[in-house]
Parts: structure tokens; C-alpha cells; sequence
């Protein structure tokens, strides 16, 4: 099946983690603690589809606020898809991008408003921290290392396939000195007609990134 983040359709199967699926299909999604439901980043906005997603964990219920929830927050390292269906998901770090580019006068009401909501859940995300242990979130510190080391690969591995996309090497034969074969021009020598590789920008990619759209990677 696929679900729609971002705009853009990634692949998922029933049973995966929201987060899972956005790092799979290189979605812009933020998460340090590598899923460990530790740094809160993961946020993302369930457009359509909720019902398709598992039940609210108790990580999700100490750390977001009911005004998120209401607003169709999850939290991608905790939501997994239980259902084939049409589900659509913004997440938090790519509305932000957007807002940047479309409304950037709004950003400092939007951080102040997601500060708020997280103030709100201090003392409730303070006490699940201390006692996650027994509601069945242990983590070993081997695994958490090897966790946060995946996540920073992958968020590499991110900003490397944006600019790669953005500059596309072209190659092009033919120039003022030797046009190109078959528009009736004698053939010139091989030293003065190189063959030029030019970097140029490649028209999807700029549609890509400089449209609202953004593509999994």
C-alpha cells in the first residue's frame, strides 16, 4: 500500500511505524533519539486516515497536548498502521519549511505555540521519562547509541539526495567550433570539439524543491 506524507506517496505495510516508513522513503521527518520516543521530534499531523493508525500510547499521551491531539498529532515513532487505507501525513518539520517559504511572519506565533503545548506536558513527559522502564519502554544504552548513530546517517544520507538532485551533471557535444553531428557541418578533429559535461539545474528537481510538494527524500 502506499500513504501520502508530505504529498508525496510512500510504500508502508500494515504493522509499520509512521517513522519507519518516512526514513524508508527518505521523508522529511525530524527524529534524534532514533524512535525511541525520547526527544519529541517526530511530530506529525494525521490529515485523513487516523482510524487506520494504532491507538494512542502512553509515550503519545505524557508528551502531546490535548490541543495537538485535537489537531490529529501523532507521534511517528509510537503511530503504526494497522489498516489498508487512504492515509495522509504532514509532518511537523515540513509545515514549518513551508510556513518558512510561504509565511515566514508566522514562525515566531508557531514556535510559540509548540513551545506552549510542550511546557503543558513538562511534568507529564518529566514523569514518563522516570518510569518508562515500567510502562514497557526500556532501552539500552547500546541500543540507543546505535539508534541516534542511524538517525544521523539517515539525515545525511537527506541532505545528501536534496542536493544531489538539485545539480544534475549534463552532458552536451557540440559548440560554436564543432556543431553537433548531422546538421550537415563537416566533422572537426577530436581537440577541437570536446565534449563538454556541464552541470545544469535539472527542471524537476527545482519543482521539487522550490514547489510546497516535497518529494520522500
Amino acid at each position: 500500500m502506499n500513504i501520502t506524507i508530505n504529498d508525496r506517496q510512500c510504500g508502508a505495510n500494515t504493522g509499520d511505524r509512521l517513522l519507519d516508513v518516512a526514513r524508508a522513503g527518505h521523508s522529511h521527518i525530524g527524529y534524534f533519539c532514533g524512535g525511541n520516543a525520547l526527544c519529541q521530534t517526530c511530530y506529525v499531523k494525521v490529515l485523513e486516515g487516523g482510524e487506520l493508525l494504532s491507538p494512542m500510547t502512553n509515550a503519545e499521551k505524557a508528551m502531546l497536548s490535548d490541543a495537538l491531539i485535537r489537531e490529529g498529532a501523532r507521534m511517528a515513532c509510537q503511530a503504526t498502521i494497522e489498516k489498508a487505507g487512504k492515509l495522509t501525513v504532514l509532518t511537523t518539520v515540513e509545515e514549518a519549511r513551508r510556513m518558512t517559504l510561504t509565511n515566514p511572519a508566522a514562525i515566531p506565533a508557531y514556535m510559540g505555540k509548540m513551545g506552549w503545548e510542550a511546557a503543558e506536558k513538562f511534568t507529564d513527559t518529566i514523569a514518563f521519562q522516570a518510569q518508562r522502564d515500567l510502562e514497557g519502554y526500556q532501552v539500552s544504552a547500546w541500543q540507543l547509541l546505535t539508534d541516534v548513530v542511524d538517525a544521523i546517517g539517515d539525515a545525511i544520507q537527506l541532505v545528501f539526495d536534496a542536493v544531489r538532485s538539485v545539480f544534475t551533471p549534463v552532458t552536451e557535444t557540440g559548440n560554436a567550433c564543432c556543431p553537433p553531428a548531422g546538421n550537415g557541418a563537416a566533422p572537426k578533429t577530436e581537440s577541437c570539439c570536446p565534449t563538454q559535461s556541464v552541470l545544469k539545474f535539472s527542471p524537476e528537481a527545482l519543482r521539487m524543491h522550490t514547489g510546497d510538494a516535497v518529494a520522500c527524500n
